[in-house]
Protein backbone atom coordinates (compact mmCIF):
# COMPACT_ATOMS: atom_id res chain seq x y z
CA UNK A 1 0.00 0.00 0.00
CA UNK A 2 3.07 2.34 1.08
CA UNK A 3 4.63 1.95 -2.54
CA UNK A 4 1.07 2.31 -4.28
CA UNK A 5 1.09 5.99 -2.46
CA UNK A 6 4.29 7.16 -2.84
CA UNK A 7 4.18 6.18 -6.84
CA UNK A 8 0.89 7.50 -6.86
CA UNK A 9 1.79 10.90 -5.31
CA UNK A 10 4.86 11.42 -7.46
CA UNK A 11 2.40 11.10 -10.06
CA UNK A 12 -0.04 13.04 -9.84
CA UNK A 13 0.33 15.50 -7.40
CA UNK A 14 2.25 18.95 -8.62
CA UNK A 15 5.53 19.72 -6.78
CA UNK A 16 4.79 22.04 -3.30
CA UNK A 17 1.03 21.83 -4.11
CA UNK A 18 -0.21 20.19 -0.74
CA UNK A 19 -0.01 23.35 1.18
CA UNK A 20 -1.85 25.32 -1.62
CA UNK A 21 -4.77 22.74 -1.51
CA UNK A 22 -5.09 22.85 2.42
CA UNK A 23 -5.42 26.51 1.91
CA UNK A 24 -8.24 25.87 -0.77
CA UNK A 25 -9.94 23.44 1.55
CA UNK A 26 -9.92 26.05 4.06
CA UNK A 27 -11.64 28.12 2.04
CA UNK A 28 -13.94 25.70 0.61
CA UNK A 29 -14.97 25.00 3.64
CA UNK A 30 -15.77 28.57 4.48
CA UNK A 31 -17.67 29.22 1.57
CA UNK A 32 -19.86 26.45 2.31
CA UNK A 33 -20.52 27.46 5.19
CA UNK A 34 -21.43 30.66 4.26
CA UNK A 35 -23.65 29.61 1.70
CA UNK A 36 -25.56 27.11 4.31
CA UNK A 37 -26.47 30.44 6.58
CA UNK A 38 -27.67 31.75 3.56
CA UNK A 39 -29.68 28.89 2.12
CA UNK A 40 -31.32 28.31 5.22
CA UNK A 41 -32.42 32.18 5.52
CA UNK A 42 -33.96 32.20 2.71
CA UNK A 43 -37.64 31.12 2.18
CA UNK A 44 -40.77 33.18 2.25
CA UNK A 45 -39.64 34.54 5.47
CA UNK A 46 -36.14 35.80 5.69
CA UNK A 47 -33.76 35.64 8.47
CA UNK A 48 -30.82 37.28 8.77
CA UNK A 49 -27.17 35.47 9.08
CA UNK A 50 -26.74 36.40 12.96
CA UNK A 51 -30.37 34.69 14.01
CA UNK A 52 -29.84 31.71 11.92
CA UNK A 53 -26.41 31.63 13.96
CA UNK A 54 -28.00 32.02 17.27
CA UNK A 55 -30.83 28.91 16.25
CA UNK A 56 -27.71 26.53 15.58
CA UNK A 57 -25.87 27.43 18.98
CA UNK A 58 -28.34 28.81 21.26
CA UNK A 59 -31.62 27.36 20.08
CA UNK A 60 -35.27 28.94 21.56
CA UNK A 61 -38.08 26.98 21.08
CA UNK A 62 -40.38 30.08 21.82
CA UNK A 63 -38.73 32.20 18.95
CA UNK A 64 -40.57 31.47 15.81
CA UNK A 65 -37.70 32.38 14.00
CA UNK A 66 -35.22 29.44 15.29
CA UNK A 67 -38.76 27.27 14.98
CA UNK A 68 -38.54 27.63 11.51
CA UNK A 69 -35.09 26.78 10.77
CA UNK A 70 -34.85 24.40 13.47
CA UNK A 71 -38.42 22.22 12.00
CA UNK A 72 -38.78 23.06 8.53
CA UNK A 73 -35.29 24.63 7.25
CA UNK A 74 -32.48 22.35 8.42
CA UNK A 75 -33.81 19.03 6.42
CA UNK A 76 -33.03 21.05 3.08
CA UNK A 77 -30.18 22.38 3.62
CA UNK A 78 -28.52 19.10 5.56
CA UNK A 79 -30.32 17.13 1.78
CA UNK A 80 -28.44 19.60 -0.32
CA UNK A 81 -25.37 19.22 1.19
CA UNK A 82 -26.01 15.12 1.20
CA UNK A 83 -26.78 15.44 -2.47
CA UNK A 84 -23.94 17.77 -3.49
CA UNK A 85 -21.13 15.60 -2.02
CA UNK A 86 -22.64 12.37 -3.27
CA UNK A 87 -22.62 14.30 -6.55
CA UNK A 88 -19.41 16.06 -6.54
CA UNK A 89 -17.44 12.96 -5.10
CA UNK A 90 -19.39 10.49 -8.23
CA UNK A 91 -18.29 13.09 -11.08
CA UNK A 92 -14.74 13.22 -9.41
CA UNK A 93 -14.36 9.21 -9.67
CA UNK A 94 -16.54 8.61 -12.78
CA UNK A 95 -13.70 10.71 -14.61
CA UNK A 96 -11.08 8.90 -13.23
CA UNK A 97 -11.97 5.41 -13.48
CA UNK A 98 -13.74 6.02 -17.79
CA UNK A 99 -10.80 8.57 -18.24
CA UNK A 100 -13.13 10.79 -19.80
CA UNK A 101 -13.49 15.08 -18.69
CA UNK A 102 -17.15 14.57 -19.94
CA UNK A 103 -17.63 11.91 -16.89
CA UNK A 104 -20.74 12.97 -14.68
CA UNK A 105 -23.84 10.10 -13.58
CA UNK A 106 -26.14 12.62 -15.58
CA UNK A 107 -24.15 12.40 -18.81
CA UNK A 108 -23.38 8.25 -18.54
CA UNK A 109 -26.28 7.53 -17.92
CA UNK A 110 -26.63 6.49 -13.43
CA UNK A 111 -29.03 9.13 -13.03
CA UNK A 112 -31.60 8.10 -15.41
CA UNK A 113 -31.02 4.75 -14.24
CA UNK A 114 -31.42 5.31 -10.68
CA UNK A 115 -34.55 7.77 -11.89
CA UNK A 116 -35.99 4.51 -13.77
CA UNK A 117 -35.44 2.08 -11.12
CA UNK A 118 -37.15 4.22 -8.41
CA UNK A 119 -40.20 5.01 -10.90
CA UNK A 120 -40.67 1.75 -11.47
CA UNK A 121 -40.64 0.27 -8.53
CA UNK A 122 -43.12 2.85 -6.91
CA UNK A 123 -45.43 2.13 -10.26
CA UNK A 124 -45.19 -1.59 -9.02
CA UNK A 125 -46.35 -0.87 -5.59
CA UNK A 126 -42.22 -1.70 -4.40
CA UNK A 127 -42.04 1.27 -2.76
CA UNK A 128 -44.18 0.34 0.04
CA UNK A 129 -42.62 -2.78 0.67
CA UNK A 130 -38.96 -1.57 0.42
CA UNK A 131 -39.75 1.44 2.43
CA UNK A 132 -37.27 4.77 3.01
CA UNK A 133 -34.22 2.29 2.54
CA UNK A 134 -34.98 0.56 -0.29
CA UNK A 135 -35.46 3.26 -2.54
CA UNK A 136 -31.69 4.42 -2.29
CA UNK A 137 -30.44 1.06 -2.61
CA UNK A 138 -32.75 0.72 -5.93
CA UNK A 139 -31.83 3.67 -7.34
CA UNK A 140 -27.49 2.51 -6.70
CA UNK A 141 -29.06 -1.03 -8.43
CA UNK A 142 -30.66 0.78 -11.40
CA UNK A 143 -27.26 3.28 -11.92
CA UNK A 144 -25.32 0.02 -11.92
CA UNK A 145 -27.39 -1.43 -14.29
CA UNK A 146 -27.73 1.03 -16.52
CA UNK A 147 -23.96 2.16 -15.93
CA UNK A 148 -22.85 -1.22 -16.46
CA UNK A 149 -24.38 -1.17 -20.25
CA UNK A 150 -22.85 1.84 -20.90
CA UNK A 151 -18.99 0.32 -20.58
CA UNK A 152 -20.03 -2.83 -21.56
CA UNK A 153 -21.36 -1.17 -25.19
CA UNK A 154 -18.48 1.50 -25.21
CA UNK A 155 -15.65 -1.01 -24.44
CA UNK A 156 -16.91 -3.49 -27.77
CA UNK A 157 -14.84 -2.92 -30.87
CA UNK A 158 -11.59 -2.91 -31.82
CA UNK A 159 -10.49 0.32 -30.10
CA UNK A 160 -11.76 -0.78 -26.76
CA UNK A 161 -13.35 2.20 -23.93
CA UNK A 162 -12.81 5.37 -25.65
CA UNK A 163 -13.89 8.77 -23.84
CA UNK A 164 -16.08 9.85 -26.29
CA UNK A 165 -17.50 5.89 -26.98
CA UNK A 166 -18.87 6.43 -23.33
CA UNK A 167 -20.14 9.85 -23.56
CA UNK A 168 -22.32 8.54 -26.93
CA UNK A 169 -23.42 5.68 -25.03
CA UNK A 170 -24.31 7.23 -21.99
CA UNK A 171 -26.04 9.79 -23.59
CA UNK A 172 -27.98 7.10 -25.90
CA UNK A 173 -28.79 4.94 -22.47
CA UNK A 174 -29.90 7.80 -20.71
CA UNK A 175 -32.39 8.80 -23.37
CA UNK A 176 -33.27 5.03 -23.42
CA UNK A 177 -34.05 4.80 -19.68
CA UNK A 178 -35.79 7.80 -19.89
CA UNK A 179 -38.10 7.01 -22.03
CA UNK A 180 -39.16 4.06 -20.39
CA UNK A 181 -39.58 6.33 -17.14
CA UNK A 182 -41.94 8.59 -19.31
CA UNK A 183 -43.71 5.45 -20.73
CA UNK A 184 -44.64 4.44 -17.38
CA UNK A 185 -45.60 7.80 -16.05
CA UNK A 186 -48.13 8.21 -18.69
CA UNK A 187 -49.66 4.69 -18.16
CA UNK A 188 -49.81 5.54 -14.59
CA UNK A 189 -50.72 9.31 -13.23
CA UNK A 190 -50.72 8.54 -9.73
CA UNK A 191 -46.76 7.33 -10.06
CA UNK A 192 -46.60 10.34 -11.92
CA UNK A 193 -48.76 12.53 -8.87
CA UNK A 194 -46.72 11.48 -6.27
CA UNK A 195 -43.10 11.60 -8.09
CA UNK A 196 -43.49 14.87 -10.33
CA UNK A 197 -41.38 17.23 -8.18
CA UNK A 198 -38.69 14.84 -7.02
CA UNK A 199 -38.30 14.01 -11.05
CA UNK A 200 -37.71 17.83 -11.56
CA UNK A 201 -34.64 17.46 -9.22
CA UNK A 202 -35.73 19.20 -5.99
CA UNK A 203 -35.37 18.98 -2.54
CA UNK A 204 -38.43 19.82 -1.54
CA UNK A 205 -40.71 17.23 0.14
CA UNK A 206 -38.41 15.08 2.10
CA UNK A 207 -38.26 13.74 5.36
CA UNK A 208 -35.59 12.79 7.75
CA UNK A 209 -36.06 8.95 7.62
CA UNK A 210 -35.84 9.16 3.91
CA UNK A 211 -32.35 11.35 4.48
CA UNK A 212 -30.96 9.54 7.17
CA UNK A 213 -31.03 6.59 4.88
CA UNK A 214 -29.95 8.02 1.63
CA UNK A 215 -27.10 9.06 4.37
CA UNK A 216 -25.80 5.71 5.07
CA UNK A 217 -25.75 4.50 1.42
CA UNK A 218 -23.88 7.47 0.73
CA UNK A 219 -21.46 6.69 3.86
CA UNK A 220 -20.81 3.64 2.53
CA UNK A 221 -19.74 4.82 -0.74
CA UNK A 222 -17.77 7.86 0.21
CA UNK A 223 -15.81 5.34 2.69
CA UNK A 224 -14.84 2.82 -0.16
CA UNK A 225 -14.19 5.63 -2.77
CA UNK A 226 -11.31 7.12 0.31
CA UNK A 227 -9.89 3.64 0.50
CA UNK A 228 -9.74 2.98 -3.31
CA UNK A 229 -8.44 6.67 -3.87
CA UNK A 230 -4.85 5.69 -4.03
CA UNK A 231 -5.14 2.91 -6.23
CA UNK A 232 -7.19 4.86 -8.90
CA UNK A 233 -3.90 7.23 -8.78
CA UNK A 234 -2.50 4.54 -10.23
CA UNK A 235 -4.46 3.16 -12.57
CA UNK A 236 -4.10 6.83 -14.11
CA UNK A 237 -0.57 5.74 -15.09
CA UNK A 238 -1.93 3.32 -17.16
CA UNK A 239 -3.18 -0.66 -16.73
CA UNK A 240 -0.07 -2.50 -17.41
CA UNK A 241 1.52 0.01 -15.18
CA UNK A 242 -0.94 -0.65 -12.49
CA UNK A 243 -0.11 -4.42 -13.10
CA UNK A 244 3.16 -4.26 -12.62
CA UNK A 245 2.74 -2.60 -9.48
CA UNK A 246 0.35 -5.49 -8.04
CA UNK A 247 -2.58 -3.68 -8.16
CA UNK A 248 -5.79 -5.63 -9.54
CA UNK A 249 -6.99 -3.36 -12.07
CA UNK A 250 -10.38 -4.96 -12.99
CA UNK A 251 -11.15 -5.41 -9.13
CA UNK A 252 -10.24 -1.46 -8.41
CA UNK A 253 -12.45 -0.14 -11.88
CA UNK A 254 -15.19 -2.24 -10.63
CA UNK A 255 -14.80 -1.60 -7.16
CA UNK A 256 -15.21 2.16 -7.97
CA UNK A 257 -17.75 1.77 -10.04
CA UNK A 258 -19.69 0.54 -7.02
CA UNK A 259 -19.07 3.71 -5.31
CA UNK A 260 -19.83 5.75 -8.00
CA UNK A 261 -23.73 3.49 -8.43
CA UNK A 262 -24.06 3.95 -4.66
CA UNK A 263 -23.44 7.91 -4.62
CA UNK A 264 -25.27 8.72 -7.56
CA UNK A 265 -28.08 6.20 -5.98
CA UNK A 266 -27.88 8.11 -2.40
CA UNK A 267 -28.61 11.48 -4.47
CA UNK A 268 -31.12 11.00 -6.95
CA UNK A 269 -33.05 9.10 -3.69
CA UNK A 270 -32.63 12.36 -1.65
CA UNK A 271 -33.39 14.88 -5.28
CA UNK A 272 -34.19 13.60 -8.13
CA UNK A 273 -31.78 13.30 -11.27
CA UNK A 274 -30.11 16.22 -10.57
CA UNK A 275 -27.55 16.80 -13.38
CA UNK A 276 -23.99 18.47 -14.08
CA UNK A 277 -23.18 18.90 -10.38
CA UNK A 278 -20.51 16.37 -11.36
CA UNK A 279 -19.03 17.52 -13.77
CA UNK A 280 -18.54 21.08 -13.43
CA UNK A 281 -17.33 20.42 -9.93
CA UNK A 282 -14.32 18.22 -10.32
CA UNK A 283 -13.06 20.40 -12.76
CA UNK A 284 -12.69 23.14 -10.98
CA UNK A 285 -11.60 20.84 -8.08
CA UNK A 286 -8.72 19.44 -10.27
CA UNK A 287 -7.53 23.32 -11.25
CA UNK A 288 -6.25 23.45 -7.52
CA UNK A 289 -5.58 19.87 -6.24
CA UNK A 290 -4.37 18.15 -9.58
CA UNK A 291 -4.69 14.42 -10.25
CA UNK A 292 -4.05 13.26 -7.02
CA UNK A 293 -8.04 11.97 -6.37
CA UNK A 294 -6.95 11.73 -2.04
CA UNK A 295 -7.07 15.46 -2.79
CA UNK A 296 -9.56 15.67 -5.42
CA UNK A 297 -12.38 13.63 -3.66
CA UNK A 298 -12.49 15.91 -0.62
CA UNK A 299 -12.67 19.24 -2.48
CA UNK A 300 -15.42 17.55 -5.04
CA UNK A 301 -17.43 16.95 -2.30
CA UNK A 302 -17.22 20.33 -0.51
CA UNK A 303 -17.48 22.22 -3.92
CA UNK A 304 -20.91 19.99 -4.75
CA UNK A 305 -21.93 20.75 -1.91
CA UNK A 306 -21.68 24.58 -2.38
CA UNK A 307 -22.92 24.47 -6.01
CA UNK A 308 -26.05 22.79 -5.06
CA UNK A 309 -26.92 24.85 -1.97
CA UNK A 310 -25.90 28.12 -4.05
CA UNK A 311 -28.20 26.64 -6.78
CA UNK A 312 -30.71 25.70 -4.52
CA UNK A 313 -30.79 29.80 -3.07
CA UNK A 314 -31.01 30.56 -6.86
CA UNK A 315 -34.03 28.63 -7.36
CA UNK A 316 -35.96 30.13 -4.73
CA UNK A 317 -35.26 33.83 -5.01
CA UNK A 318 -35.15 34.16 -8.66
CA UNK A 319 -39.19 33.78 -8.85
CA UNK A 320 -39.97 34.32 -5.56
CA UNK A 321 -42.59 33.48 -4.03
CA UNK A 322 -42.62 30.27 -6.55
CA UNK A 323 -39.61 28.13 -6.37
CA UNK A 324 -37.75 26.63 -9.05
CA UNK A 325 -36.54 22.81 -9.56
CA UNK A 326 -32.93 23.03 -8.18
CA UNK A 327 -32.63 20.45 -11.06
CA UNK A 328 -33.11 23.01 -13.53
CA UNK A 329 -30.49 25.87 -12.12
CA UNK A 330 -27.69 22.95 -12.05
CA UNK A 331 -29.03 22.35 -15.92
CA UNK A 332 -29.09 25.91 -16.26
CA UNK A 333 -25.39 26.00 -15.61
CA UNK A 334 -24.04 23.35 -16.28
CA UNK A 335 -24.90 22.54 -19.99
CA UNK A 336 -23.10 25.36 -21.34
CA UNK A 337 -20.21 23.87 -19.29
CA UNK A 338 -20.55 20.19 -21.11
CA UNK A 339 -20.88 21.77 -24.17
CA UNK A 340 -17.86 24.00 -23.75
CA UNK A 341 -15.77 21.14 -22.17
CA UNK A 342 -17.25 18.81 -25.26
CA UNK A 343 -15.84 21.43 -27.87
CA UNK A 344 -12.41 21.87 -26.43
CA UNK A 345 -11.71 17.72 -26.16
CA UNK A 346 -13.01 16.83 -29.30
CA UNK A 347 -11.87 19.54 -31.50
Amino acid sequence: MSDVNDIAVAANVRAGSAPKVIAILAAAVALLTALAVIHIGVGARFIGPRTVLSAMTAYDARNLDHKIIVDLRLLRLLSGICTGTALGLAGALLQSIVRNSLGEPHILGLNAGAALAVVLTTALGGAAVVGPLGRPLVAAIGAAVVFGLVISMASSGKTGLTPIKATLCGIAFSAFASSFTGAILILDEQTLMDLRIWLAGDLAGLTYPALDYAAMVAAVGIVAAVFLAPYLNVLALGDNVARGLGVKVTAVRAGGLVCAALLSGAAVSIAGPVGFVGLVVPHVARRFAGNDLRLLLPLSAIGGAALLLASDIVARMVVAPQELATGVVTAIVGAPVFILIAARSYR
